[in-house]
Formats: C-alpha cells, sequence, structure tokens
C-alpha cells in the first residue's frame, strides 16, 4: 500500500515509519520503499522495518522496472509499505501525470491501495470536500482510508470522522496533536539515521508506539492485502549487470555518518558484477580495504562532519594516491566534496582542484545530463537522467574536462584519469550499463597494475 498525503509535512513520514515498526513488532515482515530521490527517509524505514528502505522512482529509473524492483525489494516479506513523496498528485514539473514520477503514478503502476494522511490542524466538515476531491481526481486510484493527524480533542476528532463517513472513506487511525514527535532537521531536510544513532533507534520506537495506539493495524493490514499480486518478475542484478568480471576485485564504498546516500541496488549490481564490496568509513577508517581496485563515494552530509573527515589524514593521504594511480573513483555529490580540497575551510583530499563551501540557495530538481568526456563511469556523449540535491558549491564547478552538461547550466563535475565526479546522483538500477562499464575499468586497471 501506498501512504499519501495532500501535502508536503501532512506527517508522511511519521505515519510510514510507524506502520512500519508497528507491523515488525508483531511479527509481520515488512518492505520499506520511498517515492522519488529521498536518501534520508529510508534510513528510518530501515530501522522500522529491519530489512533496506528502498526508492522508487520512476524519473531516474524506467518505469517498467519499478514493480520488479518492488518484488525484488519485498522478497520473504509479508506487506509493502510505500512513502510517497510530496502531495498525492505532485511530481516533476511540466510532464504527463503518467510520466511525472508523483506518488500517484507509483501507485497507478503498482495497482496499491493508498491511504490518505491528513492534517486536520484547523479543519472539520471541510475534510470531507478535502477528501471528496482527492479520492474523485483520478478515478484510477483507490482510495482505502484515511488517517487523520494532529487532531486536537474528542469533539474534534468525533467531526473530523464524521466528515469522513459522508464521502465513504474508513479512518484508519487519528493521531492526537499532543502527540507529535520531532526529529533533528538541517539544510537538506532531517537529520539522518545513521547520523542521530541511538537517538534515533528512540525516535523510530516512539513512531512506532504512537501508531500502535493509535491506528487500527489490523483494518491497515487488511487494506495492504487487497492488493492484487504484482504481476512483475523480481528485478535481478545478475542479469542486469551482464558477464561478471574476473578476480573479485575489492570495490571500496564509503558509508558511515558522512556517506548516507547510497541505493542498495548499487551494491547489489557491484556484487552480481563480480567485485567483493567492502564499506570503508572517511570518519574513523585510516585506510582502504586491503586490495581495493575501485571506490565509490556517494552522496550524504560531509558539510556536517568536515572536521572529522579533515582530521582523519591518514585515509585522505590514501585517497589522494589511489586517485593518482589511475584507479576508477566514482564521487558523487558529498563524494565530490570529499575529494575536493577543502569544506568550509577544512583540507580535503586534494584529489580535485576545486574548494567547496556552503552556498545561499539550495539546487534541487531532476537533470537531463550529457557526458562531456571519456570516463570510466559514461562514454562522451552519452546521456542520463539524474537529480541535483545539495546547498553546497564547488569553485570551480567544472574541470578541464568536465563530466555533464544539461541546459540552462554551465558544464558540471570533473573527469580526469580514473575519477568521475559530479554534483548529480543517479540511480544505479536505472543505469546498470553504467555500473558494468565501472567495473570493467576497476577489473582492467587491476590487470594493467599487476602487469605492469
Amino acid at each position: 500500500m501506498v501512504i499519501a498525503a495532500p501535502s508536503s509535512g501532512s506527517g508522511k513520514t511519521t505515519v510510514t515509519t510507524g506502520l512500519l515498526g508497528a507491523l515488525a513488532a508483531r511479527g509481520t515482515a515488512v518492505a520499506p520503499f520511498k517515492v522519488g530521490p529521498d536518501y534520508v527517509d529510508p534510513g528510518y524505514h530501515a530501522l522500522a522495518a529491519g530489512r533496506p528502505g528502498r526508492n522508487l522512482d520512476p524519473v531516474l529509473v524506467d518505469p517498467a522496472t519499478l514493480p520488479g524492483l518492488v518484488v525484488h525489494g519485498a522478497r520473504g516479506a509479508e506487506l509493502a509499505v510505500v512513502e510517497g513523496v510530496m502531495g498525492l498528485f505532485d511530481g516533476r514539473s511540466g510532464t504527463d501525470p503518467d510520466s511525472d514520477g508523483s506518488t500517484a503514478h507509483v501507485a497507478r503502476m503498482l495497482d496499491a491501495p493508498v491511504v490518505l494522511v491528513v492534517d486536520a490542524r484547523g479543519q472539520s466538515r471541510s475534510v470531507a470536500a478535502l477528501l471528496a476531491g482527492f479520492r474523485d481526481f483520478d478515478p484510477r486510484l483507490r482510495l482505502g482510508g484515511v488517517i487523520l493527524n494532529r487532531v486536537g480533542t474528542n469533539r474534534h476528532e468525533e467531526v473530523l470522522r464524521a466528515a469522513c463517513a459522508e464521502v465513504g472513506l474508513p479512518v484508519l487511525g487519528v493521531l492526537p496533536r499532543r502527540a507529535e514527535l520531532a526529529v533533528p532537521s538541517r539544510h537538506l531536510g532531517l537529520v539522518t539515521a545513521a547520523e542521530h544513532g541511538g537517538a534515533a533507534r528512540a525516535a523510530v520506537d516512539a513512531m512506532a508506539a504512537l501508531v500502535t495506539e493509535h491506528v487500527d493495524l489490523d483494518a491497515v493490514a487488511a487494506l495492504a492485502r487487497s492488493a492484487p499480486p504484482t504481476p512483475a518478475t523480481a528485478w535481478d542484478p545478475a542479469a542486469e549487470i551482464g558477464a561478471p568480471v574476473t578476480g573479485e576485485p575489492v570495490v571500496a564504498v564509503a558509508g558511515g555518518s558522512a556517506f548516507t546516500f547510497g541505493y542498495p541496488e548499487h551494491a547489489e549490481l557491484l556484487a552480481a558484477g563480480g567485485a567483493r564490496v567492502v564499506t570503508v568509513d572517511p570518519v574513523r577508517d585510516e585506510a582502504l580495504p586491503t586490495g581495493t581496485a575501485g571506490l565509490v563515494l556517494p552522496g550524504g552530509f560531509p558539510e556536517e562532519h568536515a572536521e572529522a573527515l579533515s582530521a582523519n589524514a591518514p585515509l585522505r593521504a590514501a585517497v589522494r594516491a589511489f586517485a593518482a594511480s589511475g584507479a576508477p573513483v566514482h564521487a558523487e555529490c558529498g563524494g565530490l566534496l570529499y575529494l575536493s580540497r577543502s569544506l568550509d575551510g577544512a583540507p580535503m583530499c586534494g584529489v580535485l582542484d576545486a574548494d567547496a563551501a556552503m552556498g545561499p540557495r539550495l539546487s534541487l530538481g531532476y537533470r537531463t545530463a550529457t557526458a562531456c568526456a571519456d570516463s570510466p563511469f559514461a562514454a562522451a556523449g552519452e546521456t542520463v537522467t539524474g537529480h541535483e540535491f545539495h546547498r553546497t558549491v564547488a569553485v570551480p564547478r567544472a574541470g578541464a574536462d568536465a563530466a555533464w552538461r544539461w541546459d540552462g547550466a554551465e558544464p558540471e563535475g570533473f573527469v580526469a584519469g580514473g575519477v568521475h565526479a559530479s554534483y548529480l546522483h543517479t540511480h544505479p538500477a536505472g543505469r546498470p550499463g553504467g555500473v558494468a562499464r565501472w567495473l570493467r575499468h576497476v577489473a582492467s586497471h587491476v590487470t594493467d597494475r599487476r602487469a605492469s
């Protein structure tokens, strides 16, 4: 089932995370998903469900692939719970609603019932008009019930329940206003679960307790089970990546508190392609894993950990030497910041001739980008769809060989030797050929190094 809302800020994340935790606590295996290129909510989902949170983004990934990704991600689970993005019908601007990447788009593709989370502050009977509009706006969707959030008093609840009954939509839960939960946020949204540590676990437990007390879990589970079977074959990373490379090269993937914006499918594709994937924490680990042949630096919040990253001089030197050897290094957003000379004045790896700092505005949105130069990650002229999500600025914006160009902006990113560094996030399941290309370069570099 899909958890949606009329607008952002209505309580989708609290409800979704709480549902996952509450269902898991009573022994129901649940698989969590998030619509769109969100890198924070899936971390809380994973804590609640006890399995990876995955993204469903029909803009970054071929829409035909998404049902298979759900089957893959939900293997062994009884229910799949999908948290929507923004308002139910909000998607990529200027595109057809059947291809805009909205929550409604994904719900239609999965033929999944929708639960609408409504912020009831300042509303009484007017909620009936709101629900009627959302129910009737797209008859292809099945609005299966409502969870009312931020309800003030018992009388307020009575009036709201009567309004929902007027339009024939069952109330699956009522969350009182006095029970609002707070999770720390920052310039790009919530603080990630990996950074928040024990407090994140406590917040997830509190959400689960809130939902257990105020939501009819049996009715929610019954609604989810009313969805028809997903008519798709499970996404298979081995089939997507093609013939594996030989020698099981070690690919180090940055993780820990500073690098949390990755996709589970990336590691799955690398492993299926013959690599041995090992996590390295640039805050704590002073050396790359033994035998590292390729390095992946995903996004995250290195700007929040610049002092700790800078203090780890041994690893910064190891990364600099590794990049100088010509080995493949793939860095996205936060990874670009880590490879720069400095970040907010703190010394970084110095792989790129650029300095980065917090900027005045948020860069956010999908981009249709073309590769400017050949690299291990992309061939010159290749077009991809990616996503920007950052408030930092790198100066200069691009190196002598830029990574990407797109309409309305100057070329962006850096290609040098084996390094491909850019602010652009891509979804590996949307471009498995790029992962395979990069892994072939890793294997080739190992062969060349041995030959020399």
